[in-house]
């Protein structure tokens, strides 16, 4: 996804949304403008300063005058300068503080959107967003939003001390740059819509090249660089002409902002000196309106700068808040239910699911799923591939929605519970393990903010967890439990990442334990001794696990054959055999793909 539906709203809205941002630091951010628009004014009263003593002390040869005029200009330099430094001294820090609070609310609400939110986006889609477009707002508030104000505002201040010398001058300045108005207007339409253009396809490339890095190894085992690399240079090739017609929209307005005020100016000479010639002006009044004129041009020619610099932050808030606007769909309850002391029973009651953009003819995935686990009952689920077992795992942490029926924990429906207490009380454990760039320990105990993780607690909780999982390779690792793992993982084999993935959800000591599939990257052995230690935990604990492997059926004490989004089968692996043709068919597909595996790793060793 990279853009959004919603109607465009005018500029002065969009940026309007992010006063509750800046409101803590309104009051330094309206300092900041007053020290810039007193700059500014300071900035105008030279030329008259200079008139007055062209037109006084100059005319009449009286140097001591002439000196206090200088120095009455310096002083004004002097000043202006010092609330330039004021300026910035008001709003940098105010500003960084608006691009934390930003930053902190789009990352909390990417933590509280729904997976099926996440499913939409482009990861470097949000990655631009949180780094690119906040920062751009921040030096808009800064920079560019007061500069805007201030310098129009000197603009039109100018403009009218422009006729106090004489109307006709003020007028051809006035009637000259009217066009400016218009290239304006055509600016803020054309560069708009390439600004919104060129963001969005820099999240795009941002997309790229974050896959090209995590599939650096499928890239370089299968050759295809080359073909990556062409891709991405389509890719970067279409930024650039969005760039260069970015570019090309700015160059127009600067070469307009350039020539009009060289016409205005040169057009007010010829009129300012015929003026001077009928005696209708001195020269010290054509001095101070060229002086005011001159003062003027530099307010005139950054408002090129500055309206592409708005059009541009106008542009990074629409993106944010597309994100920041996104409806949250699982949240706590109003009225949220506690479960003080919980058993495990967990129950799917005509649970129904289908993703939001599946088609309407389609039927849904999970299709009037009964099942009841028992406390302390270990239920296998399995099925063919697509059946709907990976989707049923994710129900009941709430990681989506059931779109009909209820999952339930004790009889209490998931939906009644604060998600922080539902996901204390059920913990999953899935086939692709993620593994965060930080320490074992901090990875094995992230579900254990109830303990201290430099405790004598979180040591005995983090030992129990790894021997469950057969983890003890972590203490031959450099640091022990304190090695920092790479980015994902991706440091540690697949089998590694996976056992830390089991001990992350074994540590967690929830009462209801969802597996999908936790073990499919373990050899025959080791799976065997994962398994061993497993039913000790199991034991206790209420368990769903996703089977792939005959030998995981084998701790189930019940089994549930899930077949084209239904529960076709409960009883056990025995019962199940006798009287589910289905069933066999599915056992013999996982056995047939067992001894591929086991083939597969006996023709590694020999090798080896």
């Amino acid at each position: 996804m990279t853009s959004s539906s919603a109607p465009r709203i005018s500029t002065l809205r969009a940026l309007a949304r992010l006063i509750p941002f800046a409101k803590p630091v309104l009051p330094r951010l309206i300092m900041g403008f007053f020290a810039a628009l007193a700059a500014a004014v300071i900035s105008l009263m030279i030329p008259l300063v200079l008139q007055a003593t062209v037109d006084g002390p100059i005319t009449a040869g009286d140097v001591p005058l002439i000196v206090w005029g200088a120095i009455g200009v310096l002083l004004l330099g002097i000043l202006e300068a010092l609330f330039v430094f004021l300026r910035r001294a008001f709003v940098l820090t105010p500003a960084t503080g608006v691009e934390y609070e930003i930053r902190q609310s789009f990352y909390r609400r990417l933590q509280r959107l729904p997976v099926s939110f996440h499913d939409k986006w482009q990861s470097g889609q949000l990655l631009s967003r949180m780094m690119q477009d906040i920062n751009l707002v921040r030096r808009w508030l800064a920079f560019g939003s007061i500069l805007l104000v201030v310098n129009v505002m000197t603009v039109i201040i100018g403009a009218v001390l422009l006729f106090r010398w004489h109307w006709a001058l003020g007028a051809t300045f006035l009637i000259v740059s009217i066009p400016l108005w218009f290239f304006g207007y055509r600016f803020e339409r054309n560069y708009g819509v390439l600004a919104r253009l060129s963001q969005d396809q820099s999240g795009d490339l941002a997309t790229a090249v974050e896959e090209s890095v995590h599939g650096i190894r499928v890239l370089k085992a299968f050759g295809r660089g080359k073909h990556a690399l062409q891709k991405f240079t389509r890719q970067v090739e279409s930024l650039r002409t969005t760039e260069l017609g970015k570019a090309r929209e700015v160059g127009v307005l600067w070469f307009w902002l350039e020539v009009v005020p060289m016409v205005a100016f040169a057009l007010c000479l010829l009129i300012g000196i015929w003026l001077a010639a009928e005696g209708q002006l001195t020269v010290g009044e054509l001095l101070g309106f060229f002086a005011m004129a001159t003062a003027l041009r530099w307010p005139l020619e950054s408002l090129g700068f500055l309206f592409s610099f708005l059009v541009d932050t106008r542009t990074a808030t629409d993106r944010i808040f597309e994100v920041l606007d996104e409806e949250n769909t699982i949240v706590d309850p109003e009225n949220p239910v506690t479960i003080e002391a919980p058993r495990g029973e967990l129950a799917f009651r005509g649970v129904h699911f289908r993703y939001q953009d599946a088609p309407a003819s389609e039927r849904d995935l999970l299709d009037g799923i009964d099942l009841v686990l028992e406390p302390g009952e270990t239920m296998a689920l399995v099925g063919l591939t697509g059946s709907g077992k990976t989707t049923l795992t994710t129900l009941p942490t709430r990681l989506y929605d059931v779109t009909d029926g209820t999952v339930e924990l004790d009889g209490v429906d998931v939906r009644d519970l604060r998600l922080d207490e539902l996901r204390r009380h059920i913990s999953m454990a899935f086939e692709d393990a993620t593994l965060f760039s930080a320490t074992v320990r901090e990875n094995v105990l992230l579900g254990r903010d109830d303990i201290d993780t430099k405790s004598a607690e979180a040591d005995a909780v983090l030992a129990e967890a790894l021997q469950i999982a057969q983890a003890q390779f972590v203490y031959d690792l450099p640091d022990g439990p304190e090695t920092t793992v790479g980015e994902e993982g991706l440091s540690l084999s697949g089998g590694q990442r996976q056992r830390l993935a089991l001990a992350r959800a074994v540590a967690a000591r929830p009462t209801v334990l969802v597996l999908d599939d936790p073990l499919s990257a373990l050899d025959v052995d080791t799976e065997a001794l994962v398994e061993a230690a497993l039913r000790r935990v199991l034991a206790t604990t209420t368990a769903l696990i996703v089977a792939h492997r005959p030998s995981t059926v084998a701790l189930a004490d019940r089994v549930a054959v899930l077949e084209n989004g239904r529960i076709t089968g409960v009883g056990t692996h025995s019962e199940l055999l006798r009287d589910s043709e289905h069933y066999r068919h599915v056992i013999s597909s996982l056995e047939a793909d067992d001894r591929r595996e086991r083939t597969q790793q006996r023709e590694v060793e020999v090798n080896l």
